[in-house]
């Protein structure tokens, strides 16, 4: 493989050039760190940008509270001229919603939310409409039925209070708690609002004060300037079935969008950066996406600090539903706030009890709280074919063994 080390120190950094026909004939730029027993990460990495069409990525595992796998490489632009550094960030999309559940979790395990009230404890104005009798739990688990939010106009996701008035009068699709179905628009609002009537705060300084800061976590909904300075643009993949879905106003997805921005692809505009989007629009990368998994594998607490503690961690791996999502026309296993382990679309290594969350722009993190192991990627390239996408999916293979999918080549 182009002159790596066949056996790499433990601690020390790792710098790969290689010529690839793929990349433009520019160098390929690997960085970072591969402890021996996770060499298949290192491997796996390399094919993707030498096959799968990788531009710029970064990977990272912790295992027993100790991260073994930390690299990055590629570009940040598509003439490959800027390369991924070492502190690159980018939009993790969905990954937020993972983020937005746990402030919640943080607030029901000190006693200020109770897992089993209705919404409207904490919200009044959210009563309307036959919503009533949906608890917190139903919201967590995407089966409080209010996916929709027809009442609001187009953009309406950078308008928090717009969005909110909206959610107010929108009727839920089903009676709360008996169904399931992905969440994708409104999740981040609903508990967003719920944080904010019950700390005062908004999700993303509540998630930088109580979460990322105390961690040294790279991680954040809604970014400072000096933030901002460091992300790469989501590049656009026309083999990407998520939007695909979404364009189209026929399918659940594509009703959920309807209060999408008019301008169209929105990935790298100002405000999905400046502003808070709590279901999809949090910045991060692969090391501190696993540092925040790796808390959560080790029982809420990383070296030395304690967000959760274990019985709140607990019910964070609890499995509410699986079934075939009418909104992402794929098998899902969701639990409280978090995506199951399911090995054809969603691979989270050997043990179906490990959980996580995917973002359609291809990031992904997981953990498996049996091995107190954590898995994080995140990509500039957005995600192609069934679930995760193949890159995504051998890098989590290749760290967390199990099946692969049938699909992945």
């Amino acid at each position: 493989m182009g002159g790596w080390p066949a056996h790499p120190d433990a601690g020390g950094l790792l710098h790969l050039k290689l010529r690839d026909v793929s990349m433009n004939d520019a160098p390929l730029l690997i960085n970072g760190s591969c402890e021996p027993e996770f060499a298949a990460v290192r491997e796996a990495f390399i094919d993707n940008f030498r096959r799968r069409g990788e531009i710029g990525a970064a990977v990272c595992v912790y295992k027993d509270g100790r991260k073994v796998v930390d690299l990055w490489g590629g570009y940040k632009d598509l003439a490959k001229t800027d390369p991924w550094r070492e502190d690159t960030i980018v939009i993790m999309n969905s990954l937020a919603k993972s983020m937005t559940a746990l402030c919640i979790h943080i607030l029901i395990d000190r006693g200020k939310i109770d897992f089993d009230a209705p919404v409207a404890d904490y919200w009044p104005e959210f009563a309307q409409a036959g919503k009533k009798d949906i608890l917190i739990r139903h919201v967590l688990s995407h089966t409080d039925g209010v996916i929709y939010c027809d009442h609001a106009s187009p953009g309406s996701w950078f308008r928090w209070e717009e969005h909110i008035k909206a959610l107010e009068k929108q009727e839920p699709a089903w009676v709360p708690g008996t169904y399931g179905a992905y969440n994708s628009i409104n999740i981040g609002f609903l508990l967003g609002e719920v944080l904010r009537r019950v700390t005062g705060e908004t999700v993303g300084s509540f998630l930088r004060k109580e979460v990322t800061e105390k961690l040294g976590a790279d991680y954040y909904i809604g970014m400072r300037p000096e933030e901002i300075a460091r992300v790469s643009d989501m590049h656009q993949n026309p083999k990407n079935g998520f939007f695909r879905i979404a364009a189209d106003p026929t399918t659940p997805l594509g009703r959920a969008f309807r209060s999408a921005p008019t301008f169209g692809y929105f990935q790298n505009c100002r405000e999905i950066r400046e502003l808070e989007v709590p279901s999809f629009g949090g910045h991060g990368n692969a090391r501190g996406m696993a540092r925040i998994y790796a808390m959560l594998a080790a029982d809420g607490t990383l070296d030395g600090v304690r967000i959760l503690s274990p019985g709140a961690v607990e019910r964070t791996r609890w499995l509410v539903w699986e079934r075939d999502c009418i909104m992402t026309q794929r098998y899902l296993r969701m639990g409280f706030g978090f995506m199951h382990n399911e090995p054809e679309t969603v691979p989270m290594g050997a043990n179906m009890a490990a959980y996580g969350h995917t973002g359609t722009g291809g990031a992904f993190a997981w953990c498996d709280r049996d091995r107190n192991m954590a898995f994080a990627y995140c990509t500039n390239f957005q995600r192609e074919g069934p679930g995760i996408g193949p890159r995504g999916a051998a890098l989590s293979v290749a760290a967390g063994g199990g099946p692969a999918p049938s699909w992945l080549t």
